[in-house]
């Protein structure tokens, strides 16, 4: 009983990992960078993110647990549900570097489109395992048509930023 209640806890929680690193290293790329770009009318406020994200990556986190509970542990027929969450996780950290650290739009873009396909593909490898794991996922996917909106947005109307940083 007390390690499934680790491990809930480190699957719930290693989504943050990520989220607080690429926040931790991208910080002050966002007052010095970002508030610069052109951004549409609907982009949301820079304070909403973290509390969106920390509402999303423990949803994410638990419903992986959940995942790998009803599928045994790290089973063959895990392999491919919660390899697909884990490359959706890797592309969803890789995001930041890209766009804040790099400033590479292009980048970040590729990889949010990328993300996008991964994390549909999770979802729909979920489906027939836990639906509670599915829905929790759905909020993130909702969240995830914004942020890929938004990247696009930034891209098209800010064609000085497309390519990196510069000198």
């Amino acid at each position: 009983q007390g390690r499934m209640w680790a491990y809930t806890v480190g699957f719930t929680v290693l989504p943050h990992v990520g989220g607080f690193l690429g926040w931790l290293i991208n910080r002050k790329e966002i007052p010095v960078w970002y508030e610069k770009l052109k951004k549409p009318s609907w982009c949301p406020p820079r304070k909403i993110f973290p509390v969106a994200w920390t509402v999303l990556y423990t949803g994410m986190g638990y419903a992986s647990y959940l995942i790998w509970n009803d599928l045994g542990g790290c089973s063959s027929k895990a392999a491919i549900p919660l390899g697909l969450y884990g490359a959706q996780l890797a592309l969803n950290w890789a995001w930041p570097p890209f766009f804040f650290g790099a400033r590479n739009l292009k980048m970040a873009l590729i990889d949010i489109l990328c993300l996008d396909c991964l994390a549909i593909g999770t979802i729909c490898s979920w489906y027939h395992i836990n639906k509670v794991a599915t829905l929790l996922m759905v909020p993130y996917l909702g969240w995830l048509a914004m942020a890929t909106c938004l990247t696009i947005r930034i891209w098209k109307d800010n064609p000085e930023q497309k390519t990196g940083k510069s000198e």
